[in-house]
């Protein structure tokens, strides 16, 4: 019960103290800095695209209302670019602006290429739809203005005794609501024209937010990317990934290459130009316990420049995935120092470079497992039914507190299993468990 308790006083705690967040005074001050915005706004298109649309209905006037059309649009465009650049400074909405139209092929092929351009009606939509969210905006900045006029009625009415001592017709009281002006024609009555200062301060913010939100559903939808474009974006994300990725893949197999493999097989080299002295000298100059001792040392290298070899050919393509995901899965588990529950389910194969990608993460996971979350066991279950995408979930009995931060391993992953439209979700509450879920498709 005392759990309830506290967190009712939580709630009527942020309520009565919403008035003076710094969220509420951003939110007021992008309604009062966008009304004078929108209502410019809304004239300068309306007035060039009514005209336009009424003279390219004539035959004299056509090319002219066509110009005054596409007039009408880039002023959308402007204004639409400058109310989102103002939520951003204010609101810190990150919202990009309408994609500029690339007309070519001649004037006829950029008129008709701007003509057609979704992008700049959609700002046009919204600069004339956004004077009622506007307007909405203005009411909401009422409830302050009602507010801090209805708390100051005790100091009014004192003002107002000054110049005379019985006030005829007392103090008037504001409402946002259409309920009249009443009077406080006594002092006392001036307290309770306060306490509705009081309550009108406490709703002020949230009918502010309201209007807020109201007007930020309309930036996403008229004038966010639409659905092929974000998909574009998505495309060349995962893109610019994949190649920093291969590039980050270059360099790390040159470097390994360099400072192990050629280390060791130039090692190998110097040995065996020792021992090819040794014998070219003759049999008398010929020590043969000394030929022995560089031949082993030339075989030892060789062997673990082989061994390093096939650990770096290991990384690119482990040869157990040749064998299908489960058996690759279980070599990996069974090479754990920590028990690992293992469960594969998959009715159809994936193609190769999925089955790598999900190998690679498979075991990057159950690296942070060992690593960082003092677990006693693991469990990882790999399902895939019908047509689904194929699923791999990495569970542990650990601390917990994984999250997804930049630079970090889960962020890498998260940034691979983008590249092939796959995702990665991360559940790990302080404490524990544990689950970390990676969706990717059966076809890269």
């Amino acid at each position: 019960m005392s759990g309830h308790v506290r967190q009712a006083r939580r709630v009527l705690g942020a309520i009565a103290l919403a008035p003076f967040s710094r969220r509420a005074g951003a939110e007021a001050s992008y309604c009062l800095l966008g009304l004078p915005l929108a209502v410019a706004g809304f004239v300068l298109v309306l007035v060039p695209l009514t005209l336009g649309a009424l003279l390219a209905l004539s035959l004299i006037g056509a090319v002219l209302g066509l110009l005054l059309v596409l007039v009408a649009t880039g002023l959308a465009r402007a204004f639409a670019g400058a109310h989102g650049r103002l939520a951003g400074r204010v609101l810190g909405d990150d919202l990009p602006e309408p994609s500029t139209a690339r007309p070519g092929g001649g004037m006829l092929a950029g008129l008709d290429a701007r003509l057609r351009d979704a992008a700049g009606w959609r700002s046009v939509a919204y600069v004339l739809v956004k004077l009622p969210a506007a307007a909405l905006g203005a009411y909401a900045l009422g409830w302050w203005v009602t507010a801090l006029f209805d708390l100051a009625a005790p100091l009014r009415w004192a003002l107002l005794s000054l110049q005379d001592p019985a006030p005829a017709r007392g103090v008037p009281v504001i409402t946002p609501l259409p309920f009249g002006s009443p009077h406080a024609v006594t002092f006392a009555d001036t307290f309770w024209a306060a306490a509705i200062g009081a309550a009108t301060l406490v709703g002020a913010p949230w009918f502010t937010r309201g209007a807020v939100a109201v007007d930020r559903w309309l930036r996403r939808a008229l004038l966010g990317a639409g659905p092929l474009a974000r998909r574009v974006r998505d495309l060349e994300e995962t893109r610019a990934i994949a190649v920093d990725d291969a590039a980050a893949l270059l360099r790390r197999l040159e470097r390994d290459l360099h400072d192990g493999a050629q280390v060791r097989l130039v090692a190998l080299a110097m040995s065996l130009d020792m021992v090819k002295e040794k014998i070219s000298g003759g049999a008398a100059a010929t020590d043969t316990a000394d030929v022995r001792t560089l031949v082993e040392t030339s075989h030892s290298q060789a062997v673990e420049a082989l061994a390093e070899l096939r650990s770096l050919a290991r990384g690119l393509h482990p040869p157990s995935l040749d064998d299908g995901l489960a058996n690759a899965l279980a070599t990996l588990t069974s090479a754990s120092r920590l028990p690992v529950d293992l469960a594969v389910e998959v009715s159809r194969r994936p193609t190769p470079a999925i089955e790598t990608i999900a190998y690679f993460c498979a075991a990057e996971l159950l690296t942070n497992v060992i690593k960082h979350s003092g677990a006693g066991r693991a469990s990882m279950t790999v399902t895939q039914a019908g047509g689904g995408p194929l699923r791999l979930r990495v569970t542990d009995d650990g601390c917990g507190g994984a999250r997804l931060i930049g630079g970090g391993g889960l962020s890498g992953l998260s940034q691979r299993v983008r590249t092939v439209d796959g995702s990665l979700d991360v559940a790990s509450p302080v404490g524990g468990p544990t689950a970390v879920n990676v969706t990717l498709p059966l076809h890269a």
